[in-house]
């Protein structure tokens, strides 16, 4: 049944129009499905990383950096919605400081990256068919952004959700989108080469690509790794930051036994017998931040003596057709990611980085923090702390804060200072006044049924 299933999978992306390319990578995933692959990586099987250099002592010159950036273009995953906060627009596109959103950041970033070091520095984004048209209204604010010659964006691939009874394509008449999702963010190089983009900067002479999640605004085009990647030949670069207790889910990089090769295991890739090797953070030091640093053409060397598919391990993740009805049909999603090309690359690299460089906004807790004085953003596009030590803990009652809507009504006059705090938790139901200020480690609970009201100017002590 399996064979019929891909055959009506291949059918079905053609028809969409999918590139033959991806097609070929969906067709090699499925395949590894068939066999019974899910992409464990035992922990017999690798050893921890050693002794990582330190981006603060990496050896480069201000020559040496803005040569290696005046080849560098930055690439931005740009695919994701904001659902998990209650939004249907582009995550991207919530505004995160200052009134601004992030798309609005980057965009200063990179103009800002340009004027000081006197380089092109392409921007591209990673779009999704959701997120194309709003974040290129947002990005058409921005004279001067585009460079002639390069796209601004190019689309991911989609691929069809599989029945897991089957492994046929599932179908779903109330919505047929969500009979469709992306192929994760590994997708990213196989939509790179689908969409003439790879080719297209290559041809424009750009050497090397700063790939990371949209919504890490630390996430800046550092000249110094630049450097270090032209200096060193290093055809592929990831920065890991230090592993704390909340990382322990976190993906890790280890060394393989059996070639010495740095991998890259995310949870979904232990068994779980491994689960407490996993999460043993003083074993495995060091965290995959998605800031990837790539040598393009190394990158297209791989893609075309392979046929496309650079065999990243495979992710299987299962669902149910509907992710908001989880009595709709149980789905299986055949995923890669984009970090797990550290292991496909001969001569790998990891750098290691300080928290500064990595800031993604994943619920609203880390939503109130990066909109709180604990940062401040500069003309630049810049975020610096003026938090002493690590930035305060939230955790906010999901039943009230976890939706964007919700979360906005409880701040109506925006965030606390939390420029003072260690933690903030909030159980119940509870809305903030203007100029609320955080000291210490506070804990604030409203009575049962009812909504707890912070009045102006008040001071919340431990």
């Amino acid at each position: 049944m399996s064979e019929a299933g891909l055959r009506q999978a291949q059918e079905k992306m053609r028809a969409a129009g999918t590139a033959d390319v991806a097609i070929r990578v969906f067709t090699h995933y499925y395949r590894l499905l068939e066999s019974g692959q899910q992409g464990t990586i035992r922990e017999d099987d690798i050893e921890p990383v050693g002794d990582l250099p330190h981006l603060d002592h990496l050896d480069t010159d201000s020559a040496a950096q803005r040569a290696a950036l005046a080849e560098t273009v930055v690439i931005k995953l740009n695919g994701g919605l904001g659902t998990s906060m209650g939004v249907t627009g582009p995550k991207s596109a919530l505004p995160v400081k200052d009134g601004l959103s992030f798309l609005d950041i980057i965009a200063r970033q990179i103009l800002s990256t340009r004027r000081r070091y006197d380089v092109p520095l392409p921007l591209v984004l990673m779009n999704s068919f959701r997120t194309t048209e709003e974040s290129r209204q947002i990005l058409s604010e921005y004279d001067g952004l585009a460079i002639d010659g390069l796209p601004l964006d190019f689309q991911q691939n989609m691929e069809p959700k599989l029945l897991a009874d089957d492994l046929t394509p599932a179908e779903w008449e109330p919505d047929p989108e969500l009979a469709w999702c992306p192929p994760g963010h590994g997708d990213l190089f196989t939509a790179l080469v689908a969409s003439g983009t790879l080719d297209a900067l290559r041809e424009h002479g750009f050497r090397h690509a700063f790939i990371s999640n949209a919504d890490n605004l630390g996430a800046t085009a550092d000249p110094r790794i630049a450097a270090w990647m032209a200096e060193h030949d290093v055809p592929f670069g990831m920065e890991v930051c230090r592993r704390t207790r909340s990382d322990r889910k976190g993906g890790h990089v280890a060394v393989r036994r059996s070639d010495g090769r740095l991998i890259l295991r995310d949870s979904a890739q232990v068994a779980a017998e491994d689960t407490k090797y996993f999460q043993d953070v003083s074993r495995h030091k060091t965290f995959n931040t998605n800031n990837l640093w790539i040598d393009l053409d190394r990158l297209a060397e791989l893609m075309e003596g392979h046929d496309g598919i650079l065999g990243l391990p495979i992710i299987v993740n299962r669902k149910t057709v509907d992710p908001a009805d989880p009595s709709s049909p149980k789905v299986i999603q055949l995923e890669t990611g984009m970090g797990t090309a550290i292991e496909t690359f001969e001569g790998s690299q990891a750098v290691l980085v300080d928290r500064s460089r990595f800031k993604p906004v994943k619920t609203t807790n880390d939503l109130l923090v990066l909109r709180s004085d604990v940062y401040e953003l500069d003309e630049a596009g810049d975020l610096t702390t003026t938090h002493e030590g690590d930035e305060p803990y939230v955790d906010l009652d999901p039943e009230y804060f976890k939706i964007l809507a919700d979360f906005d009504v409880r701040f109506p006059a925006g965030p606390p200072s939390l420029v003072r705090a260690d933690r903030l938790e909030v159980r119940g139901d509870v809305a903030f006044g203007k100029d609320v200020v955080v000291v210490g480690d506070v804990e604030v609970e409203s009575p049962a049924g009812r909504r707890r009201v912070i009045p102006d100017g008040a001071e919340l002590r431990a």
